[in-house]
């Protein structure tokens, strides 16, 4: 028996968000995905937003597992109460 892993994959493209014209200020959040070493990569880049004065407040939040979609309630209250939002997978 032959095993083919090519599949079909049906999604409807979704448009970006639209970017800050300057970061100065901002609201930020940032969304830990609990990856080993993903909490450390946002950390270093939040210490580089700030040591250049870009960013305003820093709200910090983390999803209950990386295997898993991030709840929407808490994707919701990142939303509200963010100007901004910076994730990102660190293994």
């Amino acid at each position: 028996m032959i095993y083919d892993p090519t599949g079909v994959v049906e999604a409807k493209p979704k448009p970006l968000a639209p970017r800050p014209a300057a970061l100065r200020g901002l609201r930020l959040g940032v969304l830990d995905n609990t990856k080993w070493n993903g909490g450390k990569l946002l950390r270093a880049i939040v210490t580089l937003l700030q040591r250049d004065d870009e960013i305003g407040e820093v709200r910090y939040y983390k999803k209950e597992s990386f295997s898993k979609s991030a709840d929407p309630a808490l994707i919701a209250r990142i939303a509200a109460e963010n100007q901004a939002v910076l994730t990102a997978i660190g293994d």
